[in-house]
Order: structure tokens, then sequence, then C-alpha cells
């Protein structure tokens, strides 16, 4: 059974954020490059968009999330804590979350993108032309890189898809080339 599957089972075929039945896709929480049911979630279009930051926030829409952050699924519960986080200016998404209870590890993974964090604190990633990185773009190497601990070489050119940001750091970025996962310096890319 793939992953898609068993998050379709677990949800009912609904949102697990605002339980729509239109539309629905996969979404693994960042920084977790790999697809499995404890860092994945059942999403709407709506949802993700707004997640993704495609389309605006639309803060009426998040009350959901009310519900949905009683989950028994870690990964729910991370991102109705990320989304409350987003909106905690709006004054409700404060009482829910003084009601929210994740253990420290839960914590640790919800707090990796900086979602609690004014855009003053936020770490920002910039490529070699001062192109702002979000996790999930596709970057490019734009000279030869030698991988440390491999005799591999990453060539200048190569296409780097789905980049996670290092959340710690400015200057890292992570994402896989030849299908190994590497730390790549934000100087050597240019955003495609």
């Amino acid at each position: 059974m793939s992953v898609l599957q068993m998050l379709q089972e677990r949800s009912n075929n609904a949102c697990e954020l605002c339980s729509s039945t239109h539309d629905l896709h996969q979404y693994t929480i960042p920084p977790s490059l790999n697809e499995n049911v404890a860092n994945d979630l059942l999403v709407c279009k709506t949802c993700l968009d707004q997640i993704n930051g495609v389309t605006e926030m639309d803060p009426n829409h998040w009350r959901c999330l009310n519900d949905s952050m009683w989950s028994e699924h870690v990964a729910v519960q991370i991102m109705a804590w990320r989304m409350l986080q987003r909106l905690r200016h709006e004054g409700w998404p404060k009482d829910l979350l003084d009601m929210m209870y994740l253990d420290d590890e839960a914590l640790a993974l919800a707090r990796a993108t900086g979602e609690d964090k004014d855009e003053s604190e936020k770490i920002i990633h910039r490529d070699i032309n001062g192109v702002v990185l979000e996790n999930g773009d596709s970057v490019v190497l734009v000279k030869d890189l030698k991988v440390k601990g491999s005799s591999m070489v990453a060539k200048q050119g190569t296409a780097v898809r789905n980049i996670r940001l290092d959340h710690e750091n400015a200057e890292y970025i992570e994402g896989k080339v030849d299908g190994q996962q590497i730390v790549i310096i934000t100087k050597y890319v240019k955003k495609t």
C-alpha cells in the first residue's frame, strides 16, 4: 500500500486540516524529505496553496484548526501548530495555541521552519544573486563542488530539486544530487 493510499484510509478521504473532500494532495511536512505516513498528511488544494504561499492566507478558513489540532497524528498536529503560528496576530489562534500540547520532539520539528518567529528573527537563505530561497525550490549549481566524505563531485549546472533549508544557518541548504542527500552552501547555487 502506498503512502497516499494509507493517508486516504487514515483520513477517510478528507483533508486532515479542514475536512474538505475535494482535490486532495499528499503533503510532506518540511524539513522532512522522506515520504511516509509519519511525515505526511492529506490536504485539500485550498489548504495546500495557503501553506505554500501560492494564495493569500484566509484566516476564516483556518478556524477548522480548532478541531484538527486535536488529531492523534503528529504530522497533523505539527501543521495545525504552524498554521496557528502564522495567524497568531489575528487574536483567536493565540487561544488555540495556549491549549495545544506537542511533546518535545514534535515541538522541535514544528519549530524547524521558524513559523513561531517574527519576520525580523527568521533566517533568510539567498542564492548567489541574492534571490530568497524557500523549501521545495529548485536550484542549479554554479560551480563544481567536491562532496565531503565521498569521491563524488557535483558538477556545475546540476539541477537540485525540492531543496530543504537549514533553519539554523542561512548559508546551508540540503538537496539530492545523483541520489545522494548533501548539504550545499547557498553561494554556490542559483534559483531556477
